[in-house]
């Protein structure tokens, strides 16, 4: 039989997301592992959906989206940000935001090009960047306060590198960028053709009157920058896939050569609607109270616990350690709580390139107010 080809990723398995949900379907555990709600979206947005549709609205979208949509976005930057994107040249609607990382990277990153990246990391900028031939240059962030040396990180900047990727606030440690780690940036790129590739698709979900700190709040960042966001952690909806990548118009002009043989365009009726419910600024600036209820639900119920609480500034993800319940690696642990206790999470090694054990595992708390009462419970009698 003739040997086929592997592909170019044939090194690369499924996600961790998708094992430990897997594993918490067979043993009927409770899903905090896997960054998705089990509440509804806001009756409201499905309405909007629904009209758009029954309209006839199903056809499709122009390349960079519906025009409504992409105002919405820029109102929103504006006013969040006081900086100005114009709706029709730098913004563009993507399916998703691993979708718009993937046709950043695509776009730009050549055979040898550097990429650095932040570990932990989501899973798919390293797999990405080597899709292209791009070489990933790590640094890793380590427990319990993922902070970032820049010393360190001007020693992996050569004259290879193409982009940095920042992902802010940090999925899956919680951690927001300050004002000094800007200024470092900034300082870092000064006077280079580096580009930053910046994953904000958190940025509404930053709690205890911290503020969030957009790439492109700072002038010096924002012309090299591709800003991604996602309308999924947004509006509780990740199923719908849509997010959208904002960049000066020279990179967005770039990005659509790309995008255009990727996906083309992004879903018509649900662009409409997005842009409709958009309109109403209380269904994004109250994000934050709503989820900090959560976590402090999830904080205080495991506080009498044997889990180490790492601080949560953002996302809806809390870190915990466990080295006081066992000396097991993270996988092995986190397997173990999911088929023993009936509550599922992600190991922080899977993070890192080196498989990295802190000890250190992932909860998502996304989740209706019973099934966080419900893996409290489970969670207290280790």
């Amino acid at each position: 039989m003739i040997q086929l080809p592997l592909s170019k990723l044939s090194n690369v398995g499924t996600t961790i997301f998708s094992q430990m949900t897997q594993l918490a379907n067979e043993n009927e555990a409770i899903n905090l592992s896997q960054g998705f709600p089990d509440f509804m979206p806001d009756a409201e947005l499905l309405d909007h959906v629904d009209h758009f549709i029954k309209k006839g609205f199903n056809q499709y979208a122009p390349l960079g989206g519906m025009m409504s949509l992409k105002e919405e976005i820029a109102r929103k930057i504006e006013n969040s940000h006081q900086v100005i994107y114009h709706p029709d040249s730098e913004i563009t609607v993507t399916a998703g935001g691993t979708q718009a990382i993937f046709t950043a990277i695509a776009t730009f990153v050549k055979k040898d090009d550097e990429v650095i990246i932040f570990e932990p990391a989501y899973d798919c900028y390293e797999p990405t960047v080597e899709l292209f031939g791009g070489i990933v240059k790590r640094f890793e962030m380590k427990a319990p306060d993922y902070e970032i040396d820049w010393t360190m990180v001007k020693g992996l900047v050569s004259d290879k590198t193409k982009m940095i990727i920042l992902n802010n606030p940090n999925n899956p440690s919680g951690k927001i960028l300050k004002e000094n780690d800007l200024q470092e940036l900034v300082s870092i790129v000064k006077d280079t053709p580096i580009l930053i590739l910046s994953d904000e698709v958190y940025e509404n979900i930053v709690f205890d009157g911290k503020q969030h700190l957009s790439i492109c709040h700072y002038p010096e960042l924002k012309e090299r920058s591709l800003l991604v966001a996602s309308f999924g952690k947004l509006f509780h909806v990740t199923g719908w896939k849509t997010g959208y990548c904002a960049a000066p118009k020279n990179l967005t002009d770039e990005f659509r050569k790309v995008h255009q043989f990727n996906v083309f365009c992004v879903n018509t009726p649900i662009q409409l609607a997005l842009a409709e419910y958009m309109k109403n600024d209380d269904h994004y600036n109250n994000l934050n109270i709503f989820f900090q209820e959560k976590r402090d639900f999830l904080r205080q119920g495991l506080a009498g616990t044997s889990f180490g609480l790492l601080d949560c500034e953002g996302t809806y993800f809390q870190a915990l350690t466990y080295d006081k319940i066992s000396e097991k690696n993270d996988f092995d642990f986190a397997s173990e709580l999911t088929i023993n206790h009936k509550v599922a999470s992600v190991p922080f090694s899977s993070f890192y390139k080196n498989k990295r054990n802190d000890h250190v595992i992932r909860l998502c708390f996304a989740k209706k107010q019973e099934t966080l009462e419900r893996a409290i419970e489970n969670l207290s009698r280790l």
